[in-house]
């Protein structure tokens, strides 16, 4: 047990089902709770479905890792648009140390990298972090057997180490380095997103303070992008380099709504020198987004606490995912697209879900030509799951489907096909990634459970898979697949699969994903093979 801080005015509102947690006059109490499990050290993204131990006290007072977001802070803080935040965040910049200036409250050997003052009033102050991520993994048939070598087994290793300054409450810096390096047996695929010499992964300066009301800051620099819906973008995650973004992002948090607004360019990691990254300005993300508080409402006995997200990225990109499929072989091109959409999503005592569509247009241009063709693609992505909290192993039950438009090969008439270029969280749709989000229809059950002592998690999914338009190609994450015959059907296959997350220590955590890649009947004639798929990854934070 433990003493934990509670804002009285929070928790009057999580008992009062028609009124959202404010920021307003505040009380603090102390009560007796237990803490956060260790499986919450370090979340994955995906609102639904978290593996999770905390009672609704916890989820409206996070004990302090999380910014000062209010209402957004609520669960994993993921509303908040800077990623999942445990005790640790898929951004170190996004976790909130600061409580550790009361040295009372260390208990970890690593609490003096994360809070060291540098002038008497402790208002300066920087704060270390670091990663070091072990992974390995095995393929049969990688890629359907169309790509790199059978029996092949890869390791990768990736530092990431980092550094925020806070000068005051205004103005505060971060830094992050990288490198990465790649081998194994058989082995293939290894450019510069696999080995990486020292280079800058992130380095931006933020300025806030109150504007009008709301939490306000203006971060310049190349930094991570974590505010989308993580099956629409996220950041790169089996390759060793994540993405890293150059540009500008306002955001401002009142109570019951935010907006977010960002103009980037994509950090080019092709050079193999040291600290040789440039900016990439032919691949271009832009736009923003606005997540509401939904007014809290009850189905049955239980309260439903909701966000309602309305969303507009601008993607510009070339490379294989921005080509148009022919018969044999592809047309090259550049592509810029517009995706304009929304996310409900919410959770409640035993249930949880997740609803959301967007709707892409803009242009395909040919490479050396300057005639375009439109875009006019769409996605639809749903789960919804049932949670038996009582239960010691803490079940979670769901579905998952997952629509993305597809069009028939050749150049006639608008490009048809949805893409997704800037790497959708990796276990989203399929642990091997041998399948696109493009052309596709999934439809998976989900089961997790965790145990009651909150260390580990256990996941399994089965989706079943379909070419949404059966005239056209089906997808990896390097381009259109080709076979050496004809392809007829609409069947893929399916992907059984399942994951392990143990929570070894608050540092230490060990995630072990195996996978069976099942093609259909028409697939195997067309020359794709099935395959088995392992994983295992050892990463250390602090």
């Amino acid at each position: 047990m433990m003493a934990l801080g509670i804002c009285t005015s929070r928790l009057a509102a999580a008992a009062d089902s028609s009124t959202a947690p404010t920021a307003h006059s505040e009380e603090w109490i102390h009560v007796l709770s237990t803490e956060r499990p260790p499986i919450q050290n370090y979340p994955h993204a995906g609102v639904v479905g978290q593996p999770r131990r905390v009672v609704a006290s916890q989820n409206h007072a996070p004990q302090g890792r999380q910014g000062p977001w209010g209402a957004f802070s609520y669960g994993n803080g993921e509303s908040a648009g800077f990623g999942p935040v445990g005790r640790y965040g898929v951004a170190p910049w996004a976790e909130d140390w600061s409580f550790l200036r009361d040295k009372s409250r260390r208990d970890d050997p690593f609490d003096p990298l994360k809070f060291i003052a540098l002038n008497d009033a402790r208002t300066i102050w920087l704060s270390f972090s670091g990663e070091t991520r072990l992974r390995n993994w095995y393929e049969e048939a990688p890629f359907l057997g169309k790509k790199g070598n059978s029996n092949s087994g890869r390791f990768g290793v990736r530092n990431l180490y980092g550094a925020d300054l806070h000068l005051g409450e205004h103005v505060w810096l971060f830094g992050q380095l990288i490198n990465a390096d790649a081998g194994g047996w058989k082995g293939f695929g290894y450019n510069t997103t696999y080995r990486k010499r020292l280079d800058l992964q992130q380095a931006f300066i933020e300025f806030k303070g109150k504007f009008a009301g709301a939490q306000t800051g203006f971060m310049f620099g190349r930094q991570q992008f974590l505010d989308a819906p993580s099956y629409v973008l996220y950041n790169r995650e089996t390759p060793n380099v994540p993405l890293s973004w150059n540009g500008g992002r306002i955001y401002a948090i009142w109570p019951n709504i935010r907006v977010d607004a960002f103009d980037f360019v994509q950090t080019k990691t092709d050079a193999t020198l040291m600290f040789h990254d440039t900016e990439d300005y032919n691949t271009r993300l832009y736009g923003g987004d606005i997540t509401a508080l939904v007014p809290q409402f009850s189905i049955g006995s239980e309260t439903v606490h909701s966000f309602l997200d309305i969303f507009y990225y601008g993607y510009r990109y070339g490379g294989s995912l921005s080509v148009v499929p022919l018969a044999s072989g592809a047309l090259k091109g550049t592509s810029s697209r517009g995706n304009v959409g929304f996310r409900w999503y919410g959770t409640a005592a035993s249930f949880e879900y997740s609803f959301g569509s967007l709707y892409q247009d803009g242009t395909f241009q040919k490479s050396g030509s300057a005639k375009k063709s439109d875009v006019q693609a769409y996605s639809v992505n749903t789960i919804v799951g049932y949670r038996h909290t009582p239960s010691p192993l803490h079940p979670f039950i769901g579905v998952q489907a997952d629509l993305y438009s597809g069009g028939a090969n050749g150049t006639d008439g608008p490009v048809r096909t949805y893409m997704a270029p800037f790497n959708p969280q990796t276990n989203y749709l399929d642990t091997t990634t041998y399948i696109q989000p493009s052309n596709l229809v999934s439809l998976s059950p989900v089961l997790s459970i965790t145990p009651w002592k909150g260390f580990a998690s256990i996941q399994f999914k089965v989706p079943f898979m379909w070419r949404e338009n059966a005239d056209g190609a089906i997808w990896n994450s390097s381009g259109p697949y080709t076979f050496s015959k004809i392809y007829h059907g609409g069947y893929i296959g399916v992907v059984p699969q399942a994951s392990l997350k143990l929570q070894l220590n608050r540092h230490l955590t060990w995630q072990i994903y195996g996978a069976r890649f099942m093609a259909s009947n028409g697939l195997h004639a067309a020359g794709g093979k099935s395959g088995s798929y392992a994983q295992s990854n050892v990463v250390f934070r602090f």
